[in-house]
Order: structure tokens, then sequence, then C-alpha cells
């Protein structure tokens, strides 16, 4: 039989549209020709995948497309004499026949594009653990230079998590060179709007004792109106330990976030 005739019929077969003779013959030929079951099985996955597709809109050039191919077909039937009645059923399946190739192509986009963006996190994945890596071995370097490249590293980082935060954290607080303190804290700015930076934050302020990343704390907390740091900011203003320059931009920031 010729294909174009099996793939009708296990399309007919799959819709239950045969009769029992047509469905004893179909099932007979689906279990002894390999061939015949290839095709069956193909189809029947192509059926599945229609199912569980999201639904595709043709364009209104596909539409234009099928309805020139359905008159062609109904003027080549004509042609030759042969009397086909041009019901639903017999539009339904041209429209089957294009749709399987539809439903096909479009399947197979959306495989592929799983697959890459499976590929793509994969490579995010090692690219964060090589740079978190590289950060955290710089930031233990004896070398002040190193420990603020290790906080540049950082900066390249799209999203920290809490490993990162509380490495650039604990440089801000303990360091002992004033530069990679501001560093770590410029590192930390660019991940302000994650909650938990914001809180390591504020709580940083009040132990910090190095006025110049007292003063840069205070302003970066302003400037992203961190209102949580009110309590501590009165503190500081009147803290006769806390240098003038200090309580001053304490006071700043108490009369911008009030």
């Amino acid at each position: 039989m010729e294909k174009e005739k099996l793939e009708s019929m296990i399309i007919d077969f799959l819709d239950g549209n045969l009769n029992d003779q047509e469905r004893e013959w179909i099932e007979k030929e689906i279990a002894n020709n390999p061939e015949a079951e290839k095709l069956f099985n193909q189809t029947k996955k192509v059926f599945a995948a229609i199912d569980h597709s999201v639904s595709v809109e043709p364009s209104s050039a596909f539409k234009n497309r099928f309805e020139r191919e359905l008159q062609s077909a109904i003027a080549a039937q004509k042609a030759e004499n042969q009397v086909i009645p041009i019901n639903r059923t017999f539009a339904y399946r041209i429209a089957a026949g294009v749709f399987l190739v539809m439903a096909s192509a479009v399947l197979f986009y959306w495989v592929n594009r799983s697959i890459s963006q499976e590929k793509e996190l994969t490579r995010l994945q090692k690219e964060m653990t090589e740079t978190k890596t590289m950060m955290m071995a710089m930031l233990g370097n004896q070398s002040a230079g190193q420990r603020i490249q290790g906080t540049n590293v950082a900066m390249k980082i799209e999203k920290a998590d809490d490993e990162i935060v509380s490495a650039l954290v604990n440089t801000m607080n303990m360091d002992g060179n004033t530069n990679v303190r501001l560093a770590a804290l410029d590192a930390l700015s660019k991940f302000h709007e994650q909650a938990h930076v914001r809180g390591a934050l504020v709580k940083s302020l009040s132990t910090q004792t190095d006025p110049a990343v007292q003063i840069a704390l205070i302003r970066l907390l302003v400037e992203v109106k961190e209102k949580q740091m009110l309590n501590e900011l009165k503190r500081i203003s009147t803290d006769e330990s806390v240098i003038k320059a200090v309580q001053d931009e304490a006071h700043v920031g108490i009369i911008k976030l009030s």
C-alpha cells in the first residue's frame, strides 16, 4: 500500500473513523508490517504531542494558503470527474494533515528551546562557582590590593547568595584596611535590592567604628530609603564617642528619611 494511503488509514484508525473490516485490516498491518508499525507509533506520538501542546493560532497567510490548497484539491477532483462530497470531514482531513506538520514544528521548537535553556543554566552555574571561588581566594589574600580585586570580582555576579553576602559583609566589618572595607561596601551596594543584603547593611551600621565606612554606609542606606536604620541614626547623632562628621551625616539622614 502507498505510504500516503497508509498514513490516512492510520489517522482514521486513531480517530476511530474506520469500519470493523478496515480496523481489523489496519491492526493486522501494524502487527505484521514493521514499516506500518513505525508509522503508527510516529503518528501516535504526534497526536499525543498535539494533545499536550499549547494552542497555536495560524497566521492569516497560513489560512489563505490552506484555503487555496483546499480549493485546488476540490478543483482537481472535479477535473477527474470523481464525485467527492465536499463536507466537513473532507476539509478536516486536509486540515489535520497540515496541522500535524505545524504541531511537529512547534514540538521541535519547544524541545530545542528546553535543551538550550538547560545548557545555559548549567553554564551560568559553572561560571558562578568559578567566580565565587576566585572571589573567596582574593578576599583571603594578605595583599590589600588583591582583596580589593576580590570585591571587584563580586561586582560581576548578577545575584549574590548568602555565602557571597557573608564574605563581603565580613570584609566590610573586619578588614584592617579602610579602602578594602569601602570596596566591599561598594560591592554590596550592587545587591541592595536583596532583602538579606539590606538587613546586613543596617546591622553593620551598629558595629562600624571606621568613620569613612560609617559615612559611606549611611549615605547608601539613605539613598535606597532604608527607614529601618532610623533608630540607629538617632543613636549615632547623639553618641558623644562618634566624631562630629559622622554625627552630622546621621542627622542629615534622619531628616531625609523622616
